[in-house]
């Protein structure tokens, strides 16, 4: 009686996953419809200006969003064409995030500036207990790169960021080169972005 209570309860598991990832794809066919600025859903352009390729797929360019950094300063993702972007959604609360931190700032202290990458993490500030949560992360770690605030998560409901970590390696001219859920350490992202050259 009990193996058969475990099987279902395995079948059902397995039936909510497929679900799920299912849910997860028609979603993000969907978002690319819009893009975001200033934190909020905007309609994407259509006709001559717009990027027939937009997606969350590898070799689609990736959706352009403005979100804050944490001292205030405004940034575009589009802004980095031209430079290799591993754009990273993360929580304070996220242990696979803690781990992943220093090896992220060691990329960017050995290798970010002579390869001409940079990185951008986006903090689902929403889910933080406090935004001094962060701030005392952020010297804890000793994290030098750029922080951006999602505020309400719309970057990362946009991205499909359903599991933290995850990253986005996009190439210089804005295409999504991998997509990685999970925690990257140094090794990974040394070979994600020598891969893009």
């Amino acid at each position: 009686m009990k193996k058969w209570i475990i099987v279902i309860v395995v079948v059902a598991l397995l039936g909510w996953a497929v679900y799920d990832f299912v849910l997860s794809d028609d979603s993000a066919e969907e978002m690319p419809t819009e893009t975001i600025e200033d934190g909020e859903a905007v309609e994407a352009p259509t006709g001559d200006g717009a990027d027939e390729n937009l997606g969350l797929e590898r070799g689609d360019t990736a959706p352009d969003f403005t979100l804050e950094t944490m001292e205030g300063e405004e940034v575009k993702l589009s802004d980095y064409r031209g430079q290799k972007v591993l754009l990273n959604f993360w929580a304070t609360w996220c242990p696979p995030c803690r781990a992943e931190m220093p090896d992220m700032q060691k990329y960017h202290e050995e290798d970010a500036e002579d390869s001409d990458t940079v990185i951008l993490a986006v903090n689902l500030t929403d889910t933080e207990k406090s935004e001094s949560d962060v701030d005392e992360f952020l010297d804890e770690y000793g994290i030098t790169f750029s922080i951006l605030s999602d505020e309400k998560s719309h970057i990362a409901n946009m991205y499909s960021a359903q599991a933290l970590p995850t990253s986005y390696l996009i190439n210089e001219d804005g295409s999504i080169h991998n997509v990685a859920v999970g925690p990257l350490n140094y090794e990974a992202m040394v070979d994600q972005f020598n891969e893009m050259e």
